[in-house]
Formats: C-alpha cells, structure tokens, sequence
C-alpha cells in the first residue's frame, strides 16, 4: 500500500493536472464561439457557389470544351487525398476519426490498383499518416505559427493543388475534413474538389422564373474563372469547419478530463483518510498494549 505521502504527492499531481484541464477547457470555450461563427458564416457562400456551378455546368453538358476542372481528365487512376486534421491534440478523437476516413478511402483506392498521392493540412494528420504511407504524401501544411487561419491559407493550398493538377499529377482531388455540428459531435467527411462535384439539387434549388439566360462571355469563359475560385473557397470552408470542431472537441475533452480528475481526487482523498486512521488506530492499540503490559 502506497504511504501517506506518496498518497498526498499523487492528490496534489492530479490537482494541478485539473487546473490544466480546466483552463484549456475555458480556453477552448472562448475560442469556440467566433470560431463557430467563422464556420456557419462560410457555408451559405459555399453552398451558392455550388448553385451558381450547377446552373453553368448543366449548360456545357456534353460539350467538348468544358474545363477540365469540371469534366475531369477523363480518367481517374491517379488520386490525390488531401488530408486535413488540426496542428495540435487534446482534442479526443477529432483527428484520429478523420485520418481513419482518409485511411479507409486511401486502402480502397490502393486495393482497385488506383496510384494515390497524399496531401496533408496539419501535424497530426500527417504524423498519423506517415507511419503507413510516407511515401505517398507529396506535400504538408503547418498552421501552428498562425494565430487565425484565413483565406489566405487556402489560396495557397489551392494553388498547389492547381499546380499539381495541370502538371498531369493527379486526375481526382479528394478533401477530408471534419464537419462541425455541435460541441459533441464532428462529422468526419470526404468531398470532391476535382473534378468538381456539384450537388445534384443544387441547380434545382434556383427558381428561373421560366427565364432562358444567355451568358456573356459564355459558359465556359466563366468556368475557367470561377471553377480555380470555387476551389480555394471549399478549401477554406472545410478549414473552417476543422477548426470549430477542433475547438468544440477539445472543449469536450477538457471537460471530461476535469470530472475525470475530480473523481480521482474523491477516491484518492478517501483511501488517504482511511489510510490514515488505520495508522492512527494502529499506533493507539500500540501504545493502549504498552500501557497495559506495564
């Protein structure tokens, strides 16, 4: 049985310990807000954007002029998976439940006899990753210098992969990310960026009013615009979303790790209390025998 101090030096290790946890939880808390704001105020633009690519796409059907961001190469043998996950843990399973969709998704394409390639946002997803396919990631991101992630960040992750696109590289690009939904629970998701995927309602959602509309220039002028914008703007959604979940995850995690402590301290102080009256019966029935034997 461990002695009384090693019993107080083990409450006062998880003491502190629950002080960390609940600052970063509180932490975490205060982040969460403006970083859910960040995520929901991102969604309607994406999701127009989808509209807008709907109407236009459904005009170059069948056209053999169509971007090939749109209508693709016209294979699909060599995938590029962009892997997305935070910089930093403490957050539960956020990022194990996206690397594990990732992973899933990339033994699938590998097991069709597809060539895969692996782009990495994050420390933990490429950690996680390298052990298995170091080989295959071609490119990583960092963000642990960057207090906000902004637009700016996805412009550059967008132009890599444009890069690597028109440089034959690759023929499908596909993001992981984790949707944020409430504090407790992030969607691990997986979407398509090239060639672009475009909700099947999406276009039907729009009310034409019966009108026919021409375009100026036409269609495909303006794809060629907007397809490589589209691009760094479902990138930047999905960053978004990562870190709202992010925050949310850890803000759960943290709170159970504070109860978890707490419960601890409880069984710790009980079996210290009896600990100590047993020593302390022990040398009263020692001294009460002493007494006696005199």
């Amino acid at each position: 049985m461990a002695s009384l101090k090693d019993l107080r030096n083990r409450i006062a290790s998880v003491k502190a310990t629950q002080k960390i946890t609940k600052a970063m939880q509180m932490v975490a808390a205060a982040k969460l807000r403006r970083a859910q704001e960040a995520a929901e105020a991102a969604r309607p633009y994406a999701e127009r954007m989808d509209r807008v690519l709907a109407n236009l796409s459904a005009g170059m059907a069948g056209r053999s002029d169509a971007p090939a961001l749109l209508a693709g190469t016209g294979s699909d043998n060599v995938h590029l998976v962009i892997v997305a996950t935070a910089d930093r843990g403490l957050c539960g399973g956020f990022n194990s439940s996206i690397s594990r969709l990732a992973r899933q998704h990339i033994n699938k394409l590998i097991g069709q006899g597809k060539t895969v390639k692996i782009l990495t946002v994050g420390r933990k997803g490429r950690d996680a990753l390298k052990r298995d396919f170091a080989n295959r990631i071609v490119k990583s991101y960092e963000f642990t210098g960057i207090r906000q992630i902004g637009f700016q960040q996805a412009e550059d992750i967008s132009r890599n992969v444009l890069e690597l696109f028109e440089a034959g590289e690759f023929d499908v690009a596909t993001i992981f990310y984790s949707k944020f939904v409430n504090v407790v629970s992030q969607i691990p998701t997986a979407q398509q960026l090239i060639p672009a995927s475009v909700p099947a309602d999406a276009g039907s959602s729009v009310d034409l009013g019966g009108a026919v509309y021409e375009y100026e220039p036409d269609e495909a002028e303006i794809l060629k615009d907007i397809l490589p914008r589209n691009l760094s703007v479902q990138i930047f959604r999905a960053l978004l979303e990562n870190v709202a979940g992010e925050f949310g995850a850890k803000m759960s995690a943290m709170d159970n790790a504070t109860r978890n402590a707490g419960d601890m301290i409880k069984k710790l102080n009980i079996t210290y209390n009896r600990s100590r009256q047993a020593m302390i019966t022990k040398e009263l029935i020692e001294i009460i025998s002493g007494a006696e034997a005199l």
